[in-house]
């Protein structure tokens, strides 16, 4: 299965580059929602989920990789699944030598490394024009693994709640646009009610956006154990949802 999975690997890579459209709006995306960001909101301070106090374009930059793993392992697992599960794609590769586990595995394993490249360029963004200095590179490892492997399972989760492909982009964009816009990723710490910032607690983007940036400017210890707990904890029920309900044949 780890042989058939490392080959599914290269070739969902080879799919993924030879698609270059695809491939460049999803390297620039979030290096153009930093720059503008950053131009927009970026001449005060906010205090960040660590208490240190930063400029927020410096906030902005582990923001933005937070939202770049979710839009690579969230929305993309999400939406490409379930385009290929209607499609027939997924019922022809069950008939096939190819392990369903090796096949999806793949996929996910393919999300992150993109996940991780993604941090590297908002990482690199960051240092070179926002005065963001070097994040823990432990910590910003195993918080990108973490969450990353969290938002994967969450994505083939949510595919047994969308009915066809035709609803697949507008579903999970209403599902998880708002969660983002209440968990510290596009609006500044301190810019939201009270109410809002307690029910941002409840969902996993909030608390994996706290790590991120406790990984980016340490106080103390730049590893969020608690943040990163509540994040395994929704990844393995992704993971328990996704194995009991995911289908491989198209909905009728």
């Amino acid at each position: 299965m780890i042989g058939q999975m490392t080959r599914q690997v290269r070739y969902t890579n080879k799919a993924f580059w030879r698609n270059s459209a695809a491939a460049v709006f999803t390297f620039a995306f979030p290096v153009i929602f930093i720059v503008l960001l950053a131009a927009v909101f970026g001449g005060g301070k906010v205090r960040t989920a660590s208490g240190v106090v930063v400029a927020t374009s410096a906030f902005y930059v582990p923001a933005i990789c937070v939202f770049a793993v979710v839009s690579a392992c969230f929305t993309n697992i999400a939406m490409t699944v379930t385009i290929q599960r209607d499609s027939g794609v997924l019922k022809r590769v069950r008939g096939t030598p190819l392990s369903p586990g090796a096949y999806l595995g793949a996929r996910v394993v393919h999300s992150i490394l993109i996940s991780a490249l993604l941090v590297t360029i908002c990482t690199a963004l960051g240092v070179a024009f926002y005065d963001v200095g070097l994040p823990s590179l432990p910590a910003v490892v195993v918080t990108l693994i973490v969450g990353a492997a969290c938002f994967c399972s969450l994505g083939l989760a949510i595919t047994a709640a969308i009915p066809d492909a035709h609803a697949a982009s507008p579903m999970v964009n209403a599902i998880i646009l708002p969660i983002l816009l209440i968990s510290d990723v596009f609006v500044p710490p301190g810019h939201l009610p009270d109410w809002l910032n307690t029910i941002s607690m409840v969902f996993p983007v909030r608390h994996f956006s706290d790590a991120m940036q406790i990984a980016f400017f340490p106080s103390g210890s730049a590893f969020s154990w608690p943040d990163l707990a509540i994040l395994a904890a929704w990844g393995i029920g992704g993971l328990l949802l996704a194995l009991r309900f995911f289908s491989w044949e198209p909905r009728r």
